[in-house]
């Protein structure tokens, strides 16, 4: 496109600019419900995971150094 199109580009149609925000441009955007949050797990589950995930990853650096 040359500059001389640009220049004269309609703007009559939108650009996305249409969405809704219920916040200011410099403010944070709003907490979000999460479908899930660790937080919420029972300390038990908690420390499954963790100790699974800490598997995991030693099982990688392991067969990394094999």
């Amino acid at each position: 496109m040359t500059q001389s199109a640009l220049q004269s580009h309609n703007h009559a149609h939108g650009h996305g600019h249409g969405h809704a925000h219920s916040h200011g441009p410099a403010a944070p955007h709003p907490a979000q419900a999460a479908p899930w949050s660790i937080l919420r797990m029972p300390v038990t589950t908690r420390l499954g995971a963790a100790l699974v995930a800490s598997a995991v990853l030693w099982l990688i650096i392991w067969l990394a150094m094999r």
